[in-house]
């Protein structure tokens, strides 16, 4: 799990950007965020807290006529745009007070009102982001001790097939033990049955014998 470093400030500078060729005065803060997630939710910050719509021009976003309470009790003109960089996205913007651009030195109050505006909104995204990583970790977190848990039945049903193994080896040398006094059983049945036909033909032998003599003594007879 790739964790984004939150150590970090969120710096506001004053900075000129050139507006449809116009160099305009404003404010710029850098957030080390994906610049599509930001763009998305500062259109919807521009929505929302300043309660009306805003025109979008080739990146440039536009809205007259608003009032930003925090920086000025009457309606204002802003001008913002969002750009990616290297290291993450700058979200910039001037504000044209009517009387006044928005300016460090020109109007200092305002411009720690804007600059705080900027760094609430920096913090904003940095505390969803931070609420996004730490739910992928929790389900990270219960996958991994289901894995374990997976890993653990395994080897309890491991455990379970050795013990029925050492039971069907213990049962085969059971039946060999019986199969071998069997065939001893068997052997000796072999032996006792040679020497019944040992026996056997030693009475046929006798047997004739008898007959040859009775015959002969039957012969005799006058």
């Amino acid at each position: 799990m790739t964790v984004t470093g939150f150590a970090q400030k969120s710096p506001v500078d004053e900075t000129d950007m050139a507006i449809k060729g116009i160099p305009r005065k404003g404010q710029r803060v850098t957030i080390q965020l994906d610049s599509k997630r930001v763009d998305a939710s500062w259109q919807k910050q521009l929505s929302e807290k300043f309660g009306g719509k805003f025109k979008a021009d080739k990146g440039v976003y536009t809205m007259d006529g608003v009032i930003i309470e925090d920086i000025s009790k009457t309606p204002v003109r802003l001008i913002s745009k969002v750009d990616a960089t290297p290291t993450g996205t700058t979200v910039w913007w001037s504000i044209d007070l009517g009387n006044a651009y928005l300016s460090k030195d020109a109007t200092p109050v305002q411009w720690k009102s804007s600059e705080k505006y900027l760094k609430d909104f920096a913090r904003m995204l940095y505390r969803e982001d931070l609420a996004v990583q730490v739910a992928e970790a929790e389900k990270a977190l219960v996958s991994s001790q289901n894995n374990h848990m997976t890993v653990i039945s395994k080897a309890d049903l491991i455990k379970k097939d050795i013990e029925k193994n050492k039971v069907k080896k213990q049962e085969i040398q059971q039946q060999l033990a019986s199969n071998a006094a069997e065939l001893l059983q068997y052997n000796n049945l072999i032996d006792m049955n040679l020497k019944e036909q040992e026996a056997a033909r030693a009475d046929i032998v006798n047997m004739r014998v008898a007959l040859e003599a009775v015959k002969d003594r039957q012969n005799k007879i006058e």
